[in-house]
């Protein structure tokens, strides 16, 4: 039987101010947080300034409820749809990233195929975006910039920590 696996969802957007509403529907949505990362550095891409404008921070949550990892493309269906609630002429206003964490690896949730990527359900796909062996994180070819910069991987450190003892609580 799969472990469960620690939910996290990153997103960016360009109004800071808008952060509290996508944190409040987000755990609506999830429960509440038990990890949130400050304001990360995001300018590794210029993909998404058409649509969002510039510059963008991100930002990380980490939840308190395990989830089963074939969850992963239900939660990206309702990330997708708050996304919807938060645009303005067909435009996004936040991008929202669910993925999970395990011991071993980190996983995101995308619409978007790839040689890489894993077909999971629901027109989403599973990007194993890093893998941790002997003691930390390690990128992959494909693993986007801003997953490893040093400030993400502490944030990412900090979340499997947790979450190492979520699990031992939940097979007690």
């Amino acid at each position: 039987m799969p472990k469960p696996a620690k939910l996290v969802i990153g997103f960016f957007l360009k109004e800071k101010n808008l952060a509290v509403s996508v944190v409040k529907a987000l755990i609506e949505k999830f429960g509440p947080v038990d990890i949130a990362s400050s304001w990360l550095t995001f300018n590794f891409t210029t993909y998404y300034e058409t649509e969002m404008g510039q510059p963008l921070f991100r930002r990380m949550l980490s939840f308190e409820r395990l989830i089963k990892q074939s969850a992963l493309s239900e939660i990206k269906r309702i990330t997708n749809d708050l996304e919807l609630e938060y645009s303005n002429h067909s435009k996004r206003m936040v991008n929202l990233d669910p993925g999970y964490l395990l011991r071993e690896r980190f996983v995101l949730a995308t619409g978007k195929n790839f040689s890489h990527r894993i077909y999971i359900g629901q027109r989403i796909y599973a990007d194993l975006t890093l893998i941790y062996t002997k003691g930390r994180f390690i990128k992959l070819p494909w693993t986007y910039p801003d997953y490893v910069q040093q400030n993400m991987l502490n944030y990412l450190e900090r979340v499997r920590n947790k979450y190492v003892i979520d699990l031992k609580q939940t097979c007690v």
